[in-house]
């Protein structure tokens, strides 16, 4: 399984649309993590996160926010979104999701 997160200085960064680079993290069937990298973001482009997050074979996003458009066609490339993450570190956002404990609020983006 894979989970990416926006990212901005080892955080995630609130601002999905417009984060300078993605964190992806690689999990195996035992829930540990076996892998993280860090990637540059694409220039943002209507449309074009789902596919380029869909080609690096990304099974989930967990983001502070994301408006419903943006949500819908990642779900039509079947990746699962977590909205109304908290800007925390990657580590404890993707420790805490494994472990069911990760408390998400209100999605940030109404766009």
């Amino acid at each position: 399984m894979k989970i990416a997160i926006p990212t901005a200085q080892g955080q995630l960064a609130m601002h999905f649309g417009h984060c300078d680079t993605f964190t992806i993290t690689t999990v195996d069937q035992d829930n540990t993590i076996i892998g993280k990298e860090e990637v540059q973001a694409p220039p943002h482009e209507p449309g074009l996160l789902p596919r380029w997050l869909s080609e690096r074979d990304v099974d989930i996003i967990i983001a502070g926010g994301m408006g419903q458009r943006a949500q819908q066609l990642f779900s039509d490339r079947g990746i699962k979104v977590v909205v109304g993450a908290p800007a925390e570190s990657i580590d404890n956002i993707v420790t805490n999701y494994l472990e069911g404990k990760l408390t998400t609020g209100t999605n940030l983006c109404d766009h």
